[in-house]
């Protein structure tokens, strides 16, 4: 994570008060300038750290003296100088007491500044605090500790809207604290400033799902396919969720746009012969599944899949009388049924189904032995 320093410009703080600023606060704004050239010159951290250490021992007198204590700039000033220390000291301990003054002194800087004079120092203080407040909820967050990460991470978050990877991570540590509502508040934060990681897409059409608003996660899905065209875990979750909700022509369109992608992807194939084999087309479900066996001939699933569309035709030869064409696809189903087996020994289904062939051939020997085998379970 990038540190982003808040440099302020010289910064002459004027008081609205009629008497002159006190010499503790000259001197501390003269640490400001100081500060501000040392940055400008690339000076290295313990010159800077010199500077700072002059203007914060003369704004602590300041803010225990009766009249300057109660001036916003005393607060404003040491503020802003704490959380510059909090930001470049390498010394944890040091950086995190500092830290924890700077934020004290800007709630009492903000608390007194009633007339806004003090407004770029204390936007410059808060902005180098919550830069703080992201790197320890960066190192929260990769350590997986994702209660401490939520908190910081969450109000920087609130204060940088349009972070969107600041967002996302919110995002995800509410997700692993099942805090599922925020998860989702996050996400579309980020996508609404213009995320575009096909996992967001993933995780918000995930959480649509678990609410059964499955047609926002529909549309969500299809929103970030417009932008990762193609990508094949956005394509298998979308096809996934038509299939689910039986919105088969959209499957079945999307299944077609990815084939003529990819070539290769045994499940888009296998996918495709699905939705035609429930469409009744079993000519075109065959040939889908075996299309997908020449990419793994030893895909149980397709060879499952296969043997049904031959049993089905098989039906349809027997309404039909045609005993020679109901033989031929039993015979069909039977083969790829053994090899089902073969693979997936314990798939009760495919014993069944093998059963009810074995018995109108009256292989009875068999069908005894797949019985038993069934009683097992």
């Amino acid at each position: 994570m990038h540190k982003i320093f808040f440099n302020i410009l010289v910064l002459l703080i004027t008081s609205n008060l009629a008497f002159a600023q006190s010499s503790q606060l000259k001197t501390a704004n003269n640490s400001l300038a100081k500060l501000q050239k040392s940055i400008a010159d690339k000076a290295d951290i313990k010159k800077q750290l010199t500077i700072i250490g002059e203007g914060i021992k003369a704004v602590e007198i300041a803010e225990k003296d009766r009249k300057t204590k109660n001036w916003p700039e005393t607060w404003a000033i040491k503020a802003y100088l704490c959380s510059y220390v909090a930001l470049i000291d390498d010394n944890e301990t040091n950086a995190e007491k500092y830290f924890l003054a700077a934020k004290g002194a800007l709630t009492s800087a903000q608390k007194l500044d009633k007339f806004q004079s003090n407004t770029e120092l204390i936007q410059a203080a808060e902005h180098n605090i919550y830069v703080k407040m992201q790197e320890k909820g960066t190192v929260a967050f990769q350590q997986n500790d994702f209660i401490t990460a939520y908190e910081l991470l969450k109000s920087v978050s609130d204060f940088m809207p349009a972070d969107t990877l600041l967002a996302t991570n919110v995002a995800v540590c509410a997700q692993n604290l099942q805090q599922y509502n925020d998860a989702l508040t996050y996400f579309l934060k980020a996508k609404q400033n213009g995320a575009k990681n096909p996992l967001l897409f993933q995780n918000i059409a995930n959480i649509y799902t678990s609410k059964f608003e499955n047609e926002l996660a529909i549309k969500t899905l299809e929103e970030g396919l417009s932008l990762n065209a193609n990508h094949p875990q956005l394509t298998n979750d979308y096809i996934n969720i038509l299939l689910d909700n039986e919105q088969y022509e959209k499957a079945t369109n999307a299944v077609e746009t990815s084939l003529k992608i990819d070539k290769q992807n045994k499940l888009l194939f296998f996918l495709y012969g699905y939705l035609y084999q429930n469409r009744g087309n079993t000519n075109t479900a065959e040939l889908s599944y075996k299309k997908a066996l020449e990419i793994d001939y030893n895909y149980f699933e397709a060879l499952y899949q296969l043997a049904l569309a031959y049993i089905q035709e098989a039906n349809e030869a027997l309404k039909q009388k045609n005993n020679k064409k109901f033989t031929a696809n039993i015979n069909r189903a039977e083969y790829s049924l053994l090899r089902a087996h073969d693979l997936n020994i314990n798939h009760k289904n495919t014993m069944k189904l093998l059963v009810e062939i074995y018995t109108r051939k009256n292989k009875l020997d068999k069908v005894q032995e797949l019985k038993r085998k069934l009683n097992e379970f």
